[in-house]
């Protein structure tokens, strides 16, 4: 199957090739006024699906509240603002994404949840977040983030920096399923067409390791499949104390 699988790859990659060239000569650069509209109509079916895997992982937010003040939540690659909902009442949310075409969706979902206390929104990369100070957050969250950043274990160096002591790093994510099955086959073969499909997201990433290497004091992670397109079916959720 490995034959197979490298040379349907392969023939993919040479179908795609003129999707390279043209991001290459910049030609894609539309796509990033369109991805925040595709996104935000793909929101309420995925929280739909995952609602109670979310509920779980965000009550655990309630562990890291201060002595003194409100809980400080700094999102990492924020989008739409998909996971408002789910964060407890009275919130500092300070959001960052690379792509400042998301502010108009981000806008309306807070205004929607307005049982949480807005911050700012940064356009930054999940590997610079040089605006937010060292230890002055009590939780980073990351959801359908580490499948497209350019380095994962930069975003989590960041994310121990600007976490204070004890503070948690929240994950929920994608990532590449069993070798021996069949979506990992997939996975594999339909990458090429995912990456411009997705902006730049990746199916093929082993997340988990980068998260058991970065040096965090306690690790909650669990592997799950929850009822989605079988792409993106293989996820991984928890929290990771720093």
């Amino acid at each position: 199957m490995a034959f197979l699988m490298h040379a349907c790859a392969f023939g993919v990659k040479i179908i795609t090739l003129p999707l390279k060239i043209a991001e290459l000569l910049g030609l894609l650069s539309f796509y990033k006024r369109l991805f925040p509209l595709i996104i935000s109509r793909c929101v309420p079916s995925y929280n739909d699906k995952m609602n109670d895997k979310k509920r779980e992982l965000f009550r655990n937010l309630s562990k890291f509240y201060p002595q003194n003040g409100p809980l400080r939540v700094l999102e990492v690659g924020c989008g739409s603002g998909a996971n408002f909902e789910y964060y407890p009442n009275g919130c500092k949310i300070t959001c960052v994404d690379p792509n400042p075409y998301f502010r108009n969706y981000l806008e309306k979902s807070m205004a929607k949840n307005d049982h949480l206390v807005y911050d700012s929104f940064v356009v930054a990369s999940g590997e610079n977040l040089q605006v937010v100070e060292d230890n002055s957050v009590d939780a980073v969250v990351c959801t359908l983030v580490l499948c497209s950043v350019n380095d994962i274990p930069k975003v989590l160096q960041e994310s121990k920096r600007v976490l204070r002591p004890g503070g948690a790093f929240f994950f929920l994510e994608h990532v590449v399923s069993d070798p021996s099955s069949w979506i990992y086959f997939f996975q594999h073969v339909l990458q090429p067409f995912w990456y411009y499909f997705g902006d730049g997201c990746e199916t093929t990433r082993a997340t988990w390791k980068h998260l058991e290497a970065a040096g965090f004091s306690d690790l909650q992670l669990r592997h799950i499949e929850p009822p989605l397109f079988f792409m993106i079916r293989p996820h991984i959720v928890g929290y990771a104390v720093k």
